[in-house]
């Protein structure tokens, strides 16, 4: 990798753990706890070779309808994970920010991430995103009725509605857009992700599991991203 080259943001699904966990014949709920593994994994090495972003895909408000004993295994390794790791992400230098309705989580887990937020607010490291209960056209759909209200007011004019003002009514405000997004175990499609900041995102679909998903795989996801002839609509002379 070239350490100069590296993408600014990165957005990750994390995909497999219920079919990793069906082929070593395991419970659901232990192919998540395997994920949580790989991405202790994944955020250390990002925070230590300098991404600034790092975007990942935890619960989408699609994932409500899986069965109540999926859903209650989620919460609890949720509730689990901030408790185990939040002073090793806040001795980092780590700053944690939920994307996604935090008021439609039960009130355990909502404080819970309220408390992480609030305690790394001020940190100045790594960019830590963690999408729950989130959907990337209710994120859009909230961003234009915050517009809308504001233009209501009299805060805003129709005219000052550009790609700007829109940004910052995401739950990424002040964030750069995608510059690569991986989504493992071969499935290759969005799932409603960070619709708008995936504008002009490179993709990787590696076939690997998440569970699987090492550092060697990330290093070369981050190096065919350096492949890339990125042009954004124009193009070279």
């Amino acid at each position: 990798m070239n350490p100069e080259g590296l993408p600014k943001h990165v957005a990750i699904i994390m995909d497999g753990n219920g079919r990793w966990a069906q082929q070593h014949k395991l419970q659901i709920a232990l192919g998540h706890q395997a994920g949580v593994e790989s991405l202790r994994d994944i955020i250390r090495e990002s925070s230590d070779i300098g991404i600034n972003t790092l975007s990942i895909y935890a619960f989408s408000t699609e994932n409500w309808r899986r069965s109540e004993k999926e859903v209650s295994a989620l919460m609890s390794l949720l509730l689990r994970y901030f408790a185990s790791e939040i002073d090793e992400l806040d001795e980092k230098n780590v700053c944690i920010r939920i994307l996604g309705d935090k008021q439609g989580l039960p009130e355990p887990q909502r404080d819970a991430v309220i408390r992480a937020e609030e305690r790394t607010k001020n940190n100045t490291g790594l960019n830590l995103c963690i999408a729950l209960n989130y959907g990337g056209r209710a994120e859009i759909v909230r961003a234009a009725r915050s517009l809308a209200q504001k233009v209501r007011d009299g805060q805003l004019s129709v005219e000052d509605i550009d790609d700007d003002a829109f940004s910052r009514e995401l739950y990424t405000a002040g964030l750069p857009d995608v510059d690569l997004l991986i989504r493992t175990s071969g499935e290759q499609r969005l799932s409603g992700f960070l619709l708008w900041q995936c504008s002009y995102a490179e993709f990787e679909f590696p076939s690997t599991l998440w569970p699987d998903f090492t550092l060697e795989d990330y290093h070369k996801a981050l190096e065919l991203y350096q492949q890339r002839d990125r042009r954004y609509g124009g193009r070279k002379a």
